[in-house]
């Protein structure tokens, strides 16, 4: 699932990327390793044990000079280095939260898992287009985590 979405944030050098669920760090450090010492990575986790792990993690195998973690809703992004070339979202939203929209560049792409708290759930990749129209495309069946915030689903 990490190759699938990475393939389809068509990630470059240079970019800068939210991630929205941290986990372990994992993801975080392979899209970091595509952008490059020139890109950056916001990860944003709303769980203090995952938000620690994967700062460990990513310390441990020289990553955290590209990946920055923070603590929060990621439902709500993360506005204060916003905006960003790609965001991707690791956990399935009831709807695309409209601040990670806001929040991504023109020519930006987002791909976030959209649908029940278990199932159907789809992978959606959406396009911001100059003047902030988007195309949406389906990338087929999925089963996430819900994501827990205000443009997520309740505890």
């Amino acid at each position: 699932m990490v190759a699938i979405m990475n393939e389809a944030l068509e990630l470059r050098r240079g970019m800068k990327v939210l991630e929205v669920g941290a986990g372990s760090g994992y993801h975080a450090a392979t899209i970091a390793e595509i952008v490059g010492d020139e890109g950056h990575v916001f990860a944003i986790e709303h769980l203090d044990k995952l938000v620690a792990i994967a700062r460990s993690n990513l310390d441990r195998v020289g990553y955290s000079n590209r990946v920055t973690l923070v603590q929060g809703d990621g439902s709500l992004g993360y506005a204060e280095r916003a905006p960003y070339d790609r965001i991707l979202v690791t956990a399935a939203a009831p709807k695309i939260p409209p601040t990670l929209i806001e929040q991504l560049n023109s020519d930006g792409i987002l791909v976030v898992p959209v649908g029940g708290r278990m199932f159907p759930q789809e992978l959606v990749q959406v396009r911001k287009k100059p003047g902030g129209t988007l195309d949406r495309n389906s990338l087929g069946g999925v089963a996430f985590v819900p994501l827990i915030g205000k443009y997520g689903f309740n505890d």
